[in-house]
């Protein structure tokens, strides 16, 4: 059946030609009709989601790609990794990054004398355009001019561990850096005093100090001889530099028992200089030389139990890790953190009998 005859009434007496004027305007009235009704059927006004936008008119669309948010960059910049203290500094850190959702960058020098290093790091961060900085400086001053440069190109820095030196610092216009760690010089002078609990008769003591340019190494040997001067009965004969360095308190340790005979009492500015004395003292046979150290690495702690150490300082560096990064994500979103927080110190001690 045509078209056209869909539109004549049923038992119509006539049909006139399709060629006609009649016909061709029925047929074309008809296919308007019919366009329309395609039009329509083919016109989807429902929206349809794509990604998170509401695209109109779109009956079939495959789902957009929406780039998930840029985390943000937090560097943890230390001194070296060969000290199981920073290890577990850098522990606590990854803690708070897997809480917090952020991307920790972890940068270290060779050594913790390698501070021209630790500079060069701190240039290639601003370079990067990290969000902040976690620093524990191996010098309090030498890192000042390139963290400013790092707070003028707008990254958030945090000091933990080591100090940064509070003149240089202004001097030099370094806005406030808050600072976490431990009072330094407290842990030490309770330490030392460990060493000398119970000394009533007359004793030699020696410290065997960090790198001298660390506000750290300062406040601990400030301690120590803090301690040892509460003690009528001790007299300090030596102060020798190890740099922190294992090996080279073990020649340190030589050559002070060598020039002074009879020291009985030894401060160790960390537990890396303090096993690395004990093992010459151990070689030379001296069993009557109480040692102390500081940062209670797993090796010490086992000393101590040996009674191979008499005493350590727990200054919890996976804490000041984890709080350094806390601390520098608040600040990436415009908060104020204090300019200082300390985290409690803990003395791991045996009994120590009378040297």
């Amino acid at each position: 059946m045509s078209a056209s005859a869909l539109l004549l009434p049923q038992g119509h007496p006539t049909l006139r030609p399709a060629g006609s004027g009649f016909g061709r305007a029925c047929v074309n009235l008809l296919l308007g009709i019919l366009a329309s009704f395609w039009l329509v059927a083919c016109d989807d006004p429902k929206p349809v989601q794509k990604g998170t936008a509401m695209v109109e008119g779109a009956a079939k669309s495959e789902p957009a790609t929406v780039p998930a948010p840029k985390r943000r960059q937090i560097a943890l910049v230390m001194k070296t990794l060969t000290n199981p203290f920073f290890v577990e500094m850098e522990r606590g850190a990854r803690k708070a990054e897997t809480e917090l959702g952020i991307e920790l960058l972890v940068k270290t020098a060779a050594q913790e004398t390698s501070i021209e290093q630790q500079v060069a790091i701190v240039e290639e961060l601003v370079r990067q355009k990290v969000d902040a900085i976690v620093i524990a400086p191996g010098d309090s001053v030498k890192l000042i001019p390139a963290l400013k440069r790092a707070q003028d190109a707008g990254l958030a820095v945090v000091n933990i561990d080591n100090r940064l030196d509070g003149d240089f610092s202004r001097t030099l216009g370094l806005r406030t850096v808050p600072f976490i760690s431990v009072d330094n010089e407290q842990g030490a002078f309770l330490v030392a005093s460990a060493l000398t609990s119970g000394v009533t008769e007359p004793a030699k003591a020696a410290v065997i100090e960090g790198i001298r340019s660390a506000s750290n190494a300062e406040s601990r040997k400030a301690g120590a001889l803090r301690a040892f001067s509460g003690n009528p009965a001790v007299t300090v004969v030596a102060q020798e530099s190890a740099n922190w360095k294992i090996d080279e308190a073990y020649d340190v340790a030589k050559g002070l028992f060598t020039r002074e005979p009879g020291i009985t009492l030894l401060f160790c500015a960390n537990d890396m200089m303090a096993l690395g004395a004990a093992r010459y003292i151990q070689e030379a046979g001296l069993s009557n030389v109480r040692i102390a150290g500081f940062d209670a690495l797993a090796d010490a702690v086992e000393a101590v139990k040996r009674g191979t150490l008499t005493a350590t300082v727990d200054q919890q560096a996976g804490r000041q890790g984890y709080l350094g990064v806390v601390y520098a994500n608040r600040m990436i979103s415009g908060e104020t953190m204090p300019p200082e927080t300390m985290v409690d110190v803990r003395i791991l001690t045996t009994q120590p009998a009378k040297p």
